[in-house]
């Protein structure tokens, strides 16, 4: 028999990262936030501005799960579980934002009269 228990052991050994980690995560947010700051402040317009700023939006919500929620860290499959989901319903989003374009083009279409 072990002198430690399961318990005791994972208490021993659990996963402590480094202070300096978040300060740099922290301070690759508030560059990335300075970026997309910087789109409106130029004035940047069309696709441009809107791709550049889901760009900006989209890399700091995945430093905030990788790190600060710890998923850099995880199993795969936990990542899957968590991560999976929504990115399926984006696409049956851009599905039904499909259609709906098509249904509207259709309406315009027959009922022009």
């Amino acid at each position: 028999m072990s002198a430690h228990s399961p318990q005791q052991h994972g208490q021993e050994h659990g996963q402590e990262h480094p202070i300096g980690l978040y300060f740099k995560i922290w301070g690759l947010l508030f560059f990335l936030s300075t970026l997309s700051y910087l789109v409106d402040y130029f004035h940047v317009e069309s696709y441009l501005r809107w791709t550049l700023i889901l760009i900006f939006m989209f890399l700091k919500a995945g430093l905030i799960v990788a790190v600060f929620m710890h998923m850099a860290w995880e199993r795969l499959s936990l990542v899957y579980a968590i991560l999976l989901p929504p990115l399926c319903l984006l696409v049956l989003v851009g599905l039904m934002a499909t259609e709906a374009g098509y249904t509207l083009a259709l309406r315009l279409l027959y009922f022009q009269q």
